[in-house]
């Protein structure tokens, strides 16, 4: 299932994690295992935010992918379903809505 991880990290936290080089390894390591379609880094309420669309193949696979982030980040992590224009039209004509 295409998903949406938004990962928050406290400034604190993260400012340690840059300097000692934690937070390129953690993305590094997450975007080898699970290759994202995109990648996005971005400053949102004032916390280094990191958003990644990726396939989530099995529910088994977040452990794996928020442990890190929880434990050398401090952050706070949402997964989201999400779709493309392409799965939208489809899902659309699943429901009926259009044809």
């Amino acid at each position: 299932m295409r998903t949406l991880l938004k990962v928050t990290c406290p400034v604190e936290a993260s400012n340690k994690a840059v300097a000692d080089g934690t937070m390129v390894k953690i993305v590094k390591s997450v975007t080898e295992k699970f290759h994202p379609e995109a990648t996005y880094f971005l400053p949102l309420d004032g916390c280094r935010t990191m958003l990644f669309v990726f396939d989530l193949k099995d529910s088994s696979d977040l452990p794996v992918i928020a442990e890190p982030f929880f434990s050398s980040l401090n952050a706070k992590l949402e997964f989201t379903p999400v779709m493309n224009a392409e799965d939208l039209q489809k899902g659309l004509a699943n429901a009926g809505v259009v044809k």
